[in-house]
């Protein structure tokens, strides 16, 4: 049976569908569209930078337009999402506890993420964190004392600061919301009551295959290299290239072809009509969104190059003065295409927006229509942020500048 080959445009549209990246919602973006939105891409990564918004907030934006931030404080609140280690450390449905809950029963396979010397040498330390917030309920970090001993290790957190992601990590806390961005710790027992680990319906093998086909859903398109990446799984229980072609036996899953590609690419089946039957690309992926450097969409590096010859690095690591492109940089997603990456910083107190440099990825062709698009959204992020003015760097082209404030 011959295996249908589709172009690279049309493999970009099919990711960018079914990362919800081609169309807002209609109307005002309510708290039932940020659920939505988390719930379509099936993770969304947790970052604390925040010389823009914080990345888990500017990823919705960049799908959902100007909605409230605080609506995904609020979704934690209600216990409609919860914190765990996926793509690192995540915000997840709810509905995935069960499939996730395996990993925390079991986080040997985590590997830097899960500290298993402090589990082991510190048993007394965290047998108190667990009573304290037995007792007391609710607890952040800095409502323990802290003691400051070393200077090393573990980004030097306090001791009951690491006793907390141990316990968050083996299940016994969750976090019941976020006070300010900083997380509050509770019992699993009390976020979740009704919760029992004889009742979870799913074996780790069912976890992993449930997994894997998310991940290709929330991909839209993908080769067997991109797949565990995605909720970053250490495969323990299932092979990846039987399940692949088991899926595609039981018509779960659709063997394709990219065009100057050798590998099979799979298709999740509710995308069938969009593979066989597409609509005109060029009029359905029109807009501009500017997207977080842990958005799905670029956070696995090799996949956005292959897939949008995009070659990224994030460079808040990097030296300052070995950075080509700046510390917390953008990429720019028009029309299908990344056209260009910038470096901002929001001053919320003086309510400016700094555009310290645009760079233009080469190969994109620049015209009027361009620059418009992008003055636009540029003007939009900046509103959003609160700012009432944008300042440019050297380091942005003159015909990326705005001539008035936003």
């Amino acid at each position: 049976m011959s295996v249908q080959e589709i172009s690279q445009k049309h493999a970009r549209f099919l990711h960018l569908n079914a990362q919800g990246l081609l169309r807002y919602p209609q109307g005002k973006p309510e708290k039932t569209h940020v659920l939505a939105c988390i719930r379509q891409m099936g993770v969304l990564q947790i970052d604390t930078i925040n010389v823009v918004a914080r990345s888990p907030y500017l990823v919705l934006w960049s799908r959902l337009g100007n909605y409230k931030p605080n609506f995904l404080n609020e979704l934690l609140a209600e216990t409609k999402l919860f914190e765990y280690w996926a793509h690192e450390a995540s915000f997840l449905p709810i509905e995935e506890f069960a499939h996730f809950r395996h990993q925390m029963l079991d986080p040997a396979h985590l590997g830097w993420r899960f500290n298993h010397r402090w589990l082991s040498e510190q048993s007394e330390n965290i047998r108190q964190v667990l009573e304290k917030i037995s007792e007391s309920g609710p607890m952040r970090s800095k409502d323990f004392e802290h003691r400051r001993n070393s200077t090393s290790g573990w980004w030097d957190w306090k001791p009951e600061k690491k006793s907390l992601e141990v316990l968050l990590t083996t299940g016994q806390l969750m976090i019941r919301e976020r006070d300010q961005f900083q997380r509050v710790y509770d019992l699993t027992s009390r976020v979740l009551p009704d919760w029992r680990d004889t009742d979870n319906p799913y074996s780790p093998k069912d976890s992993e295959k449930h997994l894997l086909y998310k991940a290709i859903e929330a991909l839209g398109i993908a080769c067997a290299e991109w797949i565990p990446d995605y909720f970053r799984m250490r495969l323990k229980h299932v092979n990846l290239e039987n399940f692949l072609e088991e899926q595609v036996s039981s018509g779960n899953l659709l063997a394709v072809k990219i065009e100057d590609d050798t590998r099979r690419f799979f298709v999740h089946q509710q995308f069938a009509s969009l593979l066989i039957n597409p609509p005109a690309l060029s009029s359905t992926m029109k807009g501009t969104r500017i997207l977080s450097p842990f958005d799905p969409v670029v956070w696995d590096r090799r996949r956005a190059k292959e897939l949008f010859s995009f070659d990224y690095r994030l460079e808040c690591y990097t030296p300052e003065h070995k950075r080509r492109y700046g510390y917390f940089c953008l990429p720019v997603l028009r029309n299908g295409q990344i056209v260009a990456r910038l470096d901002a910083k929001a001053h919320r107190q003086q309510k400016i927006f700094e555009i310290k440099s645009l760079h233009p990825e080469q190969g994109i062709r620049q015209s009027a229509s361009l620059f418009a698009d992008v003055h636009k959204k540029l003007t939009e992020m900046a509103s959003w942020h609160g700012c009432e003015s944008i300042r440019y760097g050297a380091g942005v082209p003159s015909e990326y500048r705005l001539t008035h404030e936003c």
